[in-house]
């Protein structure tokens, strides 16, 4: 099976399995993924396959779909490259771009790999959670677990733990503070950067747009 093979039977895979996923953790988050990773690594020295399956299987079994459980999604992954005999290198790559990427594992020093793949893939997918799109998944989320936009009284914890992260059930906007306007200074490759800029100031004039008209002053 040739690379060609393997991504289109990749991308039937995915499909399949994320059906009924939740709005913002849905195939077209995987696709947007998939497309964001292969703008960035036109500029990067990297293993293109790697990437790119490392992108469409990042979200095969998201954890907080699973009740926590962070052995899901690699372990899917892994069967599903062994079963089109994949080298095992470019196997347990991919299944380490799956458990090391993930924006909670960089708290408490959790991220113990690295590689340029992982970088690519883990930028894309954090483009991702921020600008207009960003903004839509996280209330899309909200609603879905039942959070509330915004209570003033309930401030944004700042210096969270994993433990903490995972647990949450702060307001949607106290996720822009805990997560969201953090990830601009989180990404690894110039391309990443140059976007996030952008979308990061997007999501500071949303929120001073928001404040006003929770305040009835616009």
């Amino acid at each position: 099976m040739n690379d060609t093979e393997i991504l289109k039977a990749t991308k039937t895979y995915v499909k399949s399995v994320l059906t009924n996923a939740e709005g913002g953790h849905d195939w077209f988050h995987t696709l947007r993924v998939f497309n964001n990773s292969m703008l960035i690594a036109e500029k990067e020295p990297v293993d293109l396959l790697i990437v790119q399956l490392g992108a469409l299987l990042h979200d095969i079994a998201d954890s907080k779909f699973y009740d926590g459980n962070e052995t899901i999604g690699p372990n899917m992954a892994r069967q599903f490259l062994f079963k089109h005999n994949l080298d095992s290198s470019v196997i347990e790559h991919v299944v380490n771009i799956i458990k090391h990427m993930s924006f909670k594992n960089s708290l408490d020093n959790g991220q113990t790999f690295n590689s340029m793949e992982l970088q690519v893939v883990q930028d894309a997918d954090r483009l991702d959670a921020i600008g207009a799109i960003g903004i839509a998944r996280a209330f899309n989320y909200g609603g879905f677990k039942n959070r509330g936009l915004f209570d003033p009284s309930i401030k944004p914890n700042l210096k969270m733990t994993k433990a903490e992260y995972k647990s949450s059930t702060a307001p949607t906007i106290n996720h822009f503070y805990e997560k969201l306007l953090l990830l601009k200074d989180k990404m690894n490759t110039p391309t990443g950067k140059r976007i996030a800029q952008q979308r990061h100031k997007y999501m500071e004039q949303y929120l001073e747009q928001f404040y006003a008209e929770w305040d009835g002053e616009r």
